[in-house]
């Protein structure tokens, strides 16, 4: 109390980032959120960088983009740390949210952190979709198409949100502005949304790998997790330095490399990687509104997971038949992701409606009666014994 005396208006961060109460036994499952934070901090200053040389015009965009990487000293290192910092930043709050998922992080009372957390990702959906269109190659023209035009599905006000998003009747020089303005002020809302979700996470402490309440066994975050944290922001930066330096290119589409043709259509249109178990689930729906409806459906039943669950035991490390479901879903996810960049084929939209049908049904069945099905399994175990 002292020390917070003489803080002042430091003991804000003196009490979530020094003597915060963590449970004992994190492991490194838990620093996930962290280095959300880390790389948010990365795209937030490298995006501030890009713009003061991107020029916001269809007929410059692509010549600024590379004007940036030639003849702006270390202009290509910036450039491909932010594209790849894009990646690094889904694959480090998708493993999140599995990780949230599989200790039902979520549950009660935390459901707030847990609905924050989906918005956070619907915001980053939203927000890399639109940086992905400035550099106005082809597959950011095409994909632009392709993305807005969904919004016709909406009724009545469809095709007015498509001439709003667009600027006019095609999407052209408003469109490219309207995206440029939208790309430069989400990352800060991000960061909002981010705070809040701390707050709401630090107003009920952190779980932990056992699921049980262990809020008298808890240590300073300062004196010992802000290390691990630490270690884990040194192994990021070096998986941001091997694909920076090494790799630039690997997890980008060789389309994006040609200035964007609106007489020449890409022969096989896909999104970047981080997008393609949506668009899986997209294109594995027969009829575009019916698709939409699924994709809401899907974040939907994300934001409702923490009142659909009836477990009461965090850790599926005591319920087996959790444990080995959850893996289920990873590996469909995995293999949605797969689906959505294969060319369309009767094979790949017969294996994606199925991972599709896979992904509701752990959702929407499996997840909520998962704890009744357990104690039924335990209790027919028991009895025979």
């Amino acid at each position: 109390m002292r020390i917070n005396h003489k803080l002042g208006s430091l003991k804000v961060l003196n009490n979530h980032l020094v003597i915060y109460p963590t449970p004992l036994n994190l492991n490194y499952a838990f620093k996930f959120g962290s280095l959300a934070g880390v790389v948010l901090m990365v795209q937030i200053v490298t995006g501030i960088l890009l713009a003061m040389h991107y020029t916001a015009h269809v007929d410059h965009a692509f010549s600024s983009v590379i004007h940036l990487m030639n003849d702006v000293p270390s202009g290509m290192i910036l450039r491909y740390t932010h594209a790849n910092g894009a990646s690094l930043f889904f694959t480090v709050v998708y493993l999140h949210t599995f990780r949230g998922i599989y200790y039902s992080s979520g549950n009660q009372p935390r459901e707030l952190v847990w609905i924050t957390g989906v918005v956070i990702l619907l915001v980053m959906i939203i927000t890399a979709f639109i940086g992905y269109v400035l550099p106005w190659g082809q597959m950011s023209l095409w994909g632009a198409t392709v993305i807005t035009s969904l919004a016709t599905v909406i009724p009545v006000v469809g095709k007015d949100i498509v001439t709003w998003l667009w600027g006019g009747f095609s999407i052209d020089n408003p469109t490219l502005n309207r995206f440029y303005s939208f790309h430069y002020t989400l990352p800060f809302i991000l960061a909002g949304l981010s705070i809040f979700h701390i707050a709401a996470l630090h107003q009920y402490g952190s779980t932990n790998p056992l699921g049980v309440n262990t809020q008298t066994s808890t240590i300073p975050f300062g004196t010992y997790f802000a290390t691990k944290d630490l270690l884990g922001v040194l192994y990021l930066f070096l998986a941001f330095s091997i694909l920076v330096f090494f790799y630039p290119e690997v997890l980008g589409h060789p389309d994006n490399l040609i200035p964007a043709n609106p007489y020449v259509t890409p022969q096989h249109i896909v999104p970047e990687w981080y997008f393609l178990w949506v668009y899986a689930i997209l294109r594995s729906i027969p009829n575009k509104a019916a698709g939409v409806i699924f994709i809401g459906l899907t974040f939907a039943s994300l934001i409702a997971l923490p009142f659909l669950s009836s477990v009461h035991v965090g850790s599926p490390k005591f319920r087996v038949l959790s444990e080995r479901f959850f893996w289920v879903f990873v590996a469909d996810v995995f293999l949605l992701t797969w689906v959505g960049a294969q060319e369309i084929m009767p094979a790949t939209v017969l294996l994606g409606q199925v991972c599709t049908f896979v992904l509701f049904v752990y959702l929407l069945v499996i997840y909520p009666f998962l704890s009744m099905l357990e104690s039924y399994v335990y209790l027919s175990a028991t009895n025979k014994n």
